[in-house]
């Protein structure tokens, strides 16, 4: 995940996970890629094993106050299941780090998804008929040729982003008659970073509507477990939380419904358990893999408790994992003996 001291107690999703495992009493370690390392052929991790003396904590914001902290390097291989929790953009050496592991260790999300999905682009993969739900893209480092695109576009909007961005970062909208301005955005977006090599730019259709927000839908095993609508700011166009935007009580719409269930087999097909949906006006505009927020608010607006429908199906998943072990051991030792 994220340093933990970068952590905010009052909204953060991660938090409530953690929380959820300590007070089922699993042993709960935190830490960033940078901490990932090799020793003899092994990987392991330098942690922070999590721990609270006394009466456990009601509150997740109590408990990020009362935890104490022990740095430990540890095997990866010895834990049951491992959050991906760091923010995008992707590190693919923490992925490569992980690969050594993943046949031993349930991953959420899953490596290889990970991979295919941890940028904008993983929607143009969907299947045919997850198409209808998503808003017409175009993703290109060549500046000549999107402003061709704004140009030749029936819309006097469109929407323009950076390809890993995230919590609203860099979104922008862009109209048709102000030339100029595309030209020097466009330089900007596009412009080589530290590394020399320049930026990936998504421009995307401009959704009718989305000046009033959109839907924020969680995920957890193909299906949606919570949702709520984001509302931007007076001032911004941009309705995620981190940007300035708000939140309310938010039921699916028929077509919300049929939009998770089209692309919820999809999901689960690539290893992508946990993920959030960002939808406006019907239309699927994003498919969050790394990081997804929105348990906290989800929670308030409906008394309910996300995080622990997550760590369910988590330990569903180890204790069908350990049973199919244990029954593969027996039936090995069946053979052994005969």
């Amino acid at each position: 995940m994220y340093p933990w001291d970068k952590v905010e107690p009052e909204k953060d999703s991660t938090l409530r996970m953690i929380h959820e495992c300590m007070k089922r009493g699993h042993r709960t370690v935190v830490a960033t890629p940078a901490g990932l390392t090799m020793r003899r052929s092994v990987t392991n991790v330098f942690g922070k094993v999590l721990s609270v003396e006394g009466k456990f904590p009601t509150t997740s914001q109590s408990l990020y106050k009362k935890v104490k902290v022990k740095e430990k390097m540890l095997p990866l291989a010895g834990f049951d299941v491992i959050f991906m929790r760091a923010n995008p953009p992707i590190d693919s050496l923490m992925l490569n780090f992980l690969d050594s592991v993943k046949e031993d260790v349930f991953i959420l999300n899953d490596i290889q998804g990970l991979r295919e999905a941890n940028n904008k682009l993983y929607t143009a993969s969907l299947d045919e008929d997850a198409h209808d739900f998503i808003p017409i893209t175009h993703v290109s480092k060549n500046k000549e040729y999107l402003k061709r695109v704004i140009k030749e576009s029936a819309d006097d909007k469109m929407i323009l982003k950076p390809l890993d961005g995230m919590g609203g970062s860099g979104v922008i909208v862009v109209e048709k008659s102000a030339t100029q301005n595309i030209n020097s955005l466009l330089d900007f977006y596009i412009s080589p970073g530290k590394d020399g090599v320049s930026n990936y730019v998504i421009l995307q259709e401009y959704i009718e509507g989305a000046d009033q927000g959109d839907v924020r839908v969680l995920m957890l095993n193909g299906e949606p477990i919570g949702a709520m609508k984001r509302v931007p700011a007076a001032d911004d166009h941009r309705s995620n939380v981190s940007a300035g935007g708000s939140v309310k009580k938010h039921t699916l719409s028929k077509e919300e419904k049929t939009l998770c269930k089209t692309i919820g087999a999809r999901l689960v097909q690539d290893g992508l358990y946990f993920v959030g949906l960002d939808i406006i006006n019907g239309k699927l505009i994003e498919v969050n893999v790394c990081s997804p927020g929105g348990i906290v608010n989800i929670n308030r607006l409906n008394k309910t408790k996300l995080q622990a429908k997550v760590i369910d199906f988590c330990e569903n998943v180890v204790k069908f994992k350990s049973a199919a072990d244990k029954r593969r051991h027996e039936l090995k030792q069946t053979v052994q003996n005969a």
